[in-house]
Parts: structure tokens; C-alpha cells; sequence
């Protein structure tokens, strides 16, 4: 198959179709994954995407454009603590304002109001950060709260079970995704403005469990429980829970979103009819200004559609901060919390109706979606390679698929038909007891995840200063990540702990090369 060096699909065809809406799919699940095909691409091009885009089984050497996963859209900038920083490689030369205006958005810090910054005031009055950034530190991934971090970068979601058919029915229709907790909203706010107190703080307790590896290595995994303390509203509801989430990295979240929605469903087998333990299923999302059905791709549960969608609810729910698109002044505050509620906003009604009013919003996606994936790093190593086979032989690309073409008809040109590696299937999985939160969100039980992209994972020391992993950051390392594992991917877990230790340090070898 011939492909330009530049590691992208040539843009110029006249087979432009229509793309292939999500909801529709989602409502018609197809019978097998046959059936579920893409109609943005010819006959000619879907017979190239799939032989591309089928898994390798020669591990001698690397794939032909491995080295560059987000195509031609791949960052080649010196691996440094800024790797997660830089703008699609591909980028239109007239897009450039507009990412370095959502890169100084980002990094804004938002202040109380009444202030005489004006066009920056409306924070919280609760609130998790200040900036996108402080969560999304370099654009990378946060961590829980130890020694001298504090919480920025991690918080807690609320949430209460349904209570009668009629909850339930609203969950299942999606009209919500769950219900908060009646006082302390969806997650606990623990920043403040002046004169209003802060919800509470998260304490972590962790025990530790040692599991023993073939070759007799001894691993401990340390197992968190979760509490809040200086609750300054009263008690949390009885049946509220605690799911912890930190930060996810930013890179190459508009490659993501154009990402087939076929191409993510035909991998879907919610009854598990091939009988390979993994029934991965996919999620529905609620697009925030339409209402429309789609397929959700973004956040630990897969509760969000698409990178503007993620976006707004991360202004609303983490800096209280309203957009046209979640317009809550207020931003988490409960009808039980008066004084929130009441206290003054940011609106500038000369700016717009909403304290972040487009086109704030606007640029913030726009930069949110070209955020490059940093060029892999020792694709050829002896080692890597090994790693790479052993990964794939254990059965991780389950759920951990390599390899996509993006859309013909992507929004952006610069994330239009090009062959991405982000190692994911981007569907909800039950990940086991051992990780479960208890909390639904949508589609998701309280024991699925999705299933988080691999791309960057290698540079998360560089970037952030830590090795931190799952959604709640309590593996240390890639080694404990892994066997955290369970439900459906606890064979591919138990592959990994039976290998010599040589071997689960080739495999390691190739996760630190991503």
C-alpha cells in the first residue's frame, strides 16, 4: 500500500460522503462487526484502511509509519517537559492565532467577582482550579494529593444511585447521567472565592497488597479508600459515592474525535458473541447545545461526545465558570447552598450572556483539539520490539487497539485521513471489582471504564514529574497499572504476570516508548 511520507492519506479525493451520523448506530446496534461500515470512504479506500489498519503479526521490525502516531499531525519537538505543548504538526499557517490564543485561555488564571479585570471574573464561587492548566498541568496528567502536591489535579465526582423507575428511566434515556449529591452537587469543591467556604477536602488511605510475580518478584499494589473531611455543609447524602478522577493528558483529542464513529462501534460486542471475555460497549453522549444522541468518546466514562462538550463541563464543574453551551453562573453550587447561588457573577453583558462567552469557548476547543502526539521514541530497539510482540501476544489490543484512519470529512483538515496510533477502542469495559467505583455515569455501570488512550504514556515523567496511572493515580508505575487489571482484562493481566521478568520488562520497555 503506498502512502506519502509525510504519514498522511492523500486529502484530495472525490469521494466526499456524508459522515456516518453516531446516533443512528447507536440506536440500530449492527448484529455483528461486519456490518458496521464507514461511508466516508470509496470501496477503494476502506479495502486500504483495513489492511493499514489491521494488527501486525511481524514484530521483527516496526510498522511503517509507527514512529509517527497522530500522522502528519505528529509533534517532532524535542522530547522536554513541554512535549505535550506544541501545536498539530500540520496545522494551516492561519490556524496559528487561534491556538496560541486558546494557549494563553487555557493558562488564564479566572478571578472573583466583582473584579476590575472584568473579562475575567465569574470564578466559581466554588471551585476545583483556577486555570485549565492547574489541572491539566503542561497539558499532561494529574495526580492524587502526596507530599507536597495538593489536589488540584484530582477531585472527586458525587453521585447517588437511582431511586425509582422514574430515575431510573431518566438514566437509561440519558436525559441525566446520574444525580448528585443533594447538597454538595457532582463534585466536591474544595477552593473557595472570599467569603464562602469551601465544600471539603479528600483523604486518602491506602493499605498495601503484595502480589508475587513469576520469577518470584514481589510487587505491592496499594489499595485506596477514599473519605471527606471539613464538610462545611453538613453531612453527604447516605447513598452518595466517591469516584476519584485526576486529570487526563490533552494530546491529540481532535484526532480523536475524528475517529470513525464505525470504526469505534464495529469493535463494540456488548454480549460477548465471540467468546473472548471482552465485551467492550459503547457509550452515548448527550451533545450540551443540541440534545443529540452521539457517541461518546471523552472522560473516564465516555461521558462526553466531543472536545468542546468536555470542555464545557470542565469550565462549569472544575472553575464555575458559565459558557454558551453550560451556562451555570453558578457553576456547582446546589440549591442548598443559598449563599453561593446568590452571590454576584461575571457576566459582561456587553461581552455576552455567559461569563466565558464565545468566543472563549471557541478557542479553547480549537486548541484542546491540536495539541500534538509527541513522535515515538526507539520504534527499532531490539527490546521495544520485543515488548510490542509480547504486548499483543497477551491479548492487551483487546481493548487497547493500535491503530485508526481518521475521517475523510474531519472537521479540520489537519485531522482528516490520517493513520493515528492511539491504542485504544475508546469503549466502556468492566475493568473488575478491584477498580470499581460504585458511581454510573450514563451508560456506564459502576465497575466500566473506558479505555484510556496509550499514546504519551512513555513521557509522563517528563512532562509531570510522575509515574502516576488509572483514574485515580494510585499505581505508581506502568508495571502496577497493569496489574490493577481485572473483569475483562484480567487475562491479559494474568499473561503479564506469568511472564519472566525479562519479558514484562520488554513489554514495559515498549509502553515507555509510546
Amino acid at each position: 500500500m503506498h502512502m506519502q511520507a509525510t504519514c498522511v492519506f492523500s486529502l484530495r479525493s472525490r469521494h466526499r460522503l456524508a459522515f456516518l451520523a453516531a446516533a443512528s448506530l447507536l440506536f440500530a446496534p449492527p448484529a455483528g462487526a461486519a456490518e458496521v461500515k464507514r461511508n466516508d470512504l470509496s470501496a477503494e479506500d476502506i479495502t486500504r484502511v483495513e489492511h493499514i489498519t489491521r494488527p501486525t503479526t511481524d514484530f521483527s521490525k516496526p510498522e511503517r509509519y509507527e514512529a509517527m502516531p497522530g500522522g502528519a499531525a505528529t509533534s517532532r519537538n524535542p522530547v522536554n517537559p513541554d512535549a505535550f505543548s506544541h501545536a498539530s504538526a500540520n496545522l494551516a499557517f492561519s490556524e496559528e492565532e487561534n491556538f496560541k490564543l486558546g494557549n494563553a485561555l487555557f493558562r488564564k488564571l479566572w478571578v472573583s467577582s466583582p473584579s476590575s479585570t472584568q473579562a475575567s471574573d465569574g470564578l466559581g464561587p466554588l471551585f476545583n482550579a483556577r486555570a485549565c492548566q492547574n489541572c491539566h498541568l503542561k497539558d499532561g496528567r494529574g495526580r492524587p494529593p502526596e507530599g507536597n502536591a495538593d489536589a488540584t489535579s484530582m477531585f472527586l465526582r458525587l453521585a447517588r444511585p437511582a431511586r425509582t423507575s422514574e430515575e431510573r428511566q431518566a438514566v437509561t434515556d440519558l436525559k441525566v447521567v446520574n444525580f448528585p449529591d443533594a447538597t454538595y452537587g457532582a463534585q466536591l469543591q474544595d477552593m473557595a472565592v472570599p467569603g464562602v467556604a469551601a465544600e471539603g477536602r479528600v483523604v486518602i488511605t491506602y493499605t498495601e497488597e503484595p502480589v508475587t510475580l513469576a520469577g518470584g518478584e514481589i510487587i505491592t499494589l496499594r489499595k485506596p479508600q477514599y473519605s471527606v473531611a471539613d464538610l462545611n455543609y453538613g453531612p453527604l447524602g447516605i447513598d452518595t459515592t466517591l469516584s476519584p478522577r485526576i486529570a487526563n493528558p490533552m494530546i491529540g483529542m481532535g484526532l480523536i474525535e475524528a475517529i470513525a464513529a464505525a470504526d469505534i462501534l464495529a469493535k463494540a460486542d456488548p454480549d460477548d458473541r465471540d467468546g473472548d471475555g471482552i465485551s467492550g460497549r459503547a457509550a452515548r453522549a448527550r451533545d450540551h447545545r443540541t440534545g443529540e444522541l452521539k457517541l461518546g468518546r471523552f472522560g473516564w466514562k465516555a461521558q462526553n461526545a466531543s472536545v468542546r462538550d468536555q470542555s464545557s463541563s470542565a469550565f462549569a464543574g472544575d472553575l464555575g465558570i458559565s459558557t454558551p453551551d453550560t451556562p451555570r453562573h453558578w457553576g456547582d453550587c446546589t440549591e442548598a447552598q443559598e449563599e453561593c447561588r446568590s452571590m454576584q457573577n461575571g457576566v459582561q453583558t456587553r461581552l455576552g450572556n455567559t461569563e466565558a462567552p464565545d468566543p472563549v469557548l471557541d478557542l479553547v476547543t480549537f486548541y484542546s483539539e491540536n495539541l500534538a502526539v509527541p513522535a515515538r521514541r526507539d520504534v527499532d530497539a531490539p527490546e521495544v520490539l520485543k515488548g510490542k510482540s509480547l504486548f499483543y501476544g497477551a491479548g492487551c489490543i483487546a481493548c487497547h487497539t493500535p491503530k485508526y484512519v481518521t475521517r475523510r470529512n474531519a472537521a479540520n483538515k489537519a485531522q482528516a485521513f490520517q493513520l493515528i496510533w492511539p491504542y485504544s477502542d475508546f469503549l466502556l469495559h468492566d475493568m473488575g471489582e478491584g477498580l470499581a467505583d460504585g458511581q454510573q455515569v450514563g451508560d456506564a455501570t459502576g465497575r466500566e471504564w473506558r479505555t484510556p488512550p496509550l499514546w504519551g504514556i512513555g513521557l509522563t515523567d517528563e512532562v509531570n514529574g510522575h509515574t502516576f496511572f488509572l483514574h485515580d493515580g494510585r499505581a505508581r508505575n506502568l508495571t502496577e497499572a497493569i496489574l490493577w487489571h481485572g473483569g475483562e482484562a484480567e487475562s491479559a493481566r494474568n499473561a503479564f504476570a506469568s511472564m519472566t521478568p525479562e519479558a514484562r520488562q520488554h513489554l514495559i520497555r515498549f509502553l515507555e516508548s509510546l
